[in-house]
């Protein structure tokens, strides 16, 4: 266990397709820069799953369980949530629940906005685990606060994971 107590445990899957392209160390650093920042320190580890996959893989899980038949950038489905489509648990402890990515989305999106496709990969999975971590965007005012949160976030990420 490091000095300070800090623990979290992040199961990385990635689709062999992009296997050699997503830097896995950095996502891994990425989630628990986000966990170490939003406090999530104390109960014991937190952990929680990334998923990188392709649009017809996000698609499916959009359509099944959000009802939903298109493919998006980024999914999380909290083991938090009371109303979730999953039941956890009591033994799940820390299980926080999973981030799924779209890899082909993700780069496309770097390309439009003139970024890397690991800056938007950092950036879909900050927003992914502030989900799963009770932040929302239903609202002007929760929106507002989500993306601060974000960028706050973002910014201290090149320290943060060196």
């Amino acid at each position: 266990m490091p000095e300070d107590g800090f623990q979290a445990e992040v199961d990385l899957q990635i689709a062999p397709a992009y296997a050699e392209a997503v830097p896995a160390d950095r996502l891994r650093a990425v989630a628990r820069a986000v966990l170490r920042a939003e406090g999530r320190t104390v109960a014991g580890p937190a952990e929680l799953t990334l998923v990188i996959t392709d649009d017809s893989g996000i698609q499916s899980l959009n359509r099944d369980f959000l009802g939903h038949d298109t493919p998006t950038d980024v999914l999380a489905f909290g083991a938090l949530e009371d109303d979730g489509p999953f039941i956890s648990a009591p033994e799940a402890g820390g299980y926080l629940g999973d981030v799924i990515v779209s890899y082909p989305r993700a780069v496309a999106q770097a390309q439009e906005h003139g970024h890397s496709p690991e800056q938007e990969l950092n950036l879909l999975m900050v927003h992914g685990i502030l989900h799963l971590l009770g932040y929302d965007h239903a609202d002007d005012e929760s929106k507002a606060a989500m993306w601060a949160r974000q960028d706050l976030i973002l910014d201290g990420l090149s320290s943060a994971t060196e």
